[in-house]
């Protein structure tokens, strides 16, 4: 089942300030896992009406939450970079930026493209 996304993040990637890009460790976090923190952490939604709004299960949504703070975490402890891309998603929400050009974007789309 594909998970609906509705916000497109204006920034995809994060790095450690002062630490040179070449040879550093990254995280990635998936279009879902970065909507699930989305809605849960900073529009405060319960976890029944994030998994509602992202068309899952409350079990379902529980991991991808868990999976996102885990990465989250290990990035900002480790001093890693985190990069924003991919997952099984479906994008429900308006275009912004790149004009709704690109991997995993619009309906169907899976968003297994590298997206800068």
């Amino acid at each position: 089942m594909c998970r609906r996304v509705f916000f497109e993040p204006g920034v995809r990637y994060f790095k450690p300030a002062g630490v040179r890009l070449a040879g550093m460790l990254e995280t990635v976090l998936t279009m879902d896992e970065f909507e699930s923190i989305r809605l849960k952490d900073n529009e405060c939604m319960d976890q029944t009406g994030a998994a509602r709004k992202m068309g899952i299960s409350q079990s379902t949504f529980q991991r991808v939450y868990e999976s996102a703070r885990k990465k989250i975490a290990d990035a900002l402890v480790n001093g890693k970079a985190i990069r924003i891309e991919g997952g099984h998603y479906t994008f429900m929400g308006p275009r912004r930026g790149r004009g709704g050009q690109g991997p995993g974007f619009g309906y169907g789309g899976r968003g297994m493209g590298r997206i800068l």
